[in-house]
């Protein structure tokens, strides 16, 4: 669904920062950003979530010819288009379309081809969680979105002799993965960019890893939100520490890196670990202050849930701090590997890696058997063992990164 508003403090919270690092460059490069947009036809697909809604509005203020959202959320794209509607004076849309549907469907295809070319298309439809490895079902589900889906995207933008820019969101999770999640955006990146039918496309395609979104929907700030508004205890993983961009910052670095960034390239932020990657209790403690408690810390689930009510009364608020041992957590995170090449490419807040091929063979091999996993026809039954095989087909390295456990998120508080 589209972002609920947070203040400036809390996005300071998480940040660290009062002022977007990305805004001067999307200022500075207006006419370059004005070139590729006023005008133009532009299709966002999941762009009814907080990234992609947050992208919506900058690009909307360089005056587009058409704006076609997709999204299977319905609350969300009607509450997005309720307040594009309510601000008249700041977008010009003359062609302003929203579809509430899956964008690997049926209906997709037929839109598709029922539509004159588009001049860029952004893909910010994802499963995203890591708690999605929790079972071999939601696990597929992830996969079909992230990677059969986005195969078929190119397949039909290639039956319309599209030409223009492809971007796709990719995460910091996907350099060196350690969740299943990770994995499967960092196949993405491969379907993406060197799939037989990328290959056969023809257009300019970028992507974007970047941090956690602060109070972003499904994220742990925004938790805490809803969990001191509920009367629950706060919850974090020990000893993990997060990179954290404000939503503001968010579509600034996907309306930059979309329209931007050079061909075949991953942008990334300019965030370096000493200075910008924030222990996630920091978070959690400092947004108690910010609403008036002092933390309280516990480590048994159950005495933390019993005690909401006394602590208040203290003026305090329960925080359980849990042991990094879930299925998929990283202690820490990065933008790239060691084997990528980073390059410049003119902005001051991103720079980029270079696309890293895997074999296409191996990416073509691997759609194939999660398509015949999809259709029913496999022959063996779906566990999670097979759907690690298949990442490690095109990511053998994956074997050594992944961090399994028989622990996942959902059994946390």
């Amino acid at each position: 669904m589209t972002q609920r508003s947070t203040d400036g403090g809390l996005q300071k919270l998480a940040t660290g920062r009062d002022i977007s690092l990305f805004a001067k460059d999307v200022a500075d490069q207006s006419d370059r950003l004005n070139a590729a947009i006023c005008g133009k036809r532009i299709l966002m697909i999941g762009a009814a979530g907080s990234i992609g809604s947050h992208t919506l509005m900058q690009i909307a203020g360089f005056g587009p010819a058409a704006l076609h959202v997709v999204d299977h959320n319905e609350n969300g794209l009607a509450e997005l288009v309720r307040q594009m509607r309510s601000q008249p004076d700041r977008w010009t849309l003359n062609d302003f379309q929203t579809l509430p549907i899956d964008y690997g469907s049926a209906a997709m295809g037929h839109f598709m081809k029922s539509q004159p070319g588009y001049d860029a298309v952004l893909n910010f439809a994802a499963l995203k969680h890591v708690r999605s490895e929790k079972d071999p079902f939601s696990t597929l589900q992830m996969f079909e979105t992230n990677l059969t889906k986005q195969a078929r995207l190119i397949g039909w933008l290639k039956e319309t002799g599209f030409k223009g820019r492809l971007f796709t969101v990719s995460t910091d999770k996907a350099a060196n993965p350690a969740s299943m999640m990770g994995a499967s955006k960092r196949v993405m990146e491969h379907v993406l960019f060197h799939s037989a039918g990328a290959q056969a496309l023809g257009c300019e395609k970028t992507s974007a890893r970047f941090a956690n979104v602060a109070f972003s929907n499904g994220s742990l700030p925004q938790a805490f939100q809803f969990r001191l508004e509920r009367g629950e205890p706060l919850a974090v993983p020990a000893d993990t520490r997060r990179y954290f961009v404000s939503l503001e910052e968010s579509g600034e670095i996907c309306i930059l890196a979309a329209f931007l960034a050079p061909d075949q390239t991953i942008a990334i932020p300019r965030l370096n670990p000493d200075d910008h990657l924030i222990p996630m209790q920091d978070v959690a403690e400092e947004f108690l202050r910010h609403h008036g408690y002092e933390p309280a810390l516990y480590d048994d689930e159950v005495l933390a849930c019993r005690s909401v009510e006394p602590e208040r009364q203290q003026g305090r608020w329960p925080l359980l701090v849990t042991p990094l041992n879930t299925a998929g957590e990283k202690p820490y995170e990065e933008f790239s590997t060691d084997e990528e090449t980073i390059i410049e490419f003119g902005l001051e807040s991103l720079k980029a890696v270079v696309y890293l091929p895997a074999q296409t063979k191996r990416i073509e091999e691997a759609l194939s058997q999660l398509q015949l996993i999809l259709d029913g026809t496999a022959n063996a039954p779906l566990d999670k063992d097979r759907l690690k095989a298949i990442i490690a087909h095109v990511e053998p390295g994956f074997l050594q990164t992944h961090r399994d456990s028989d622990l996942n998120l959902d059994e946390r508080l």
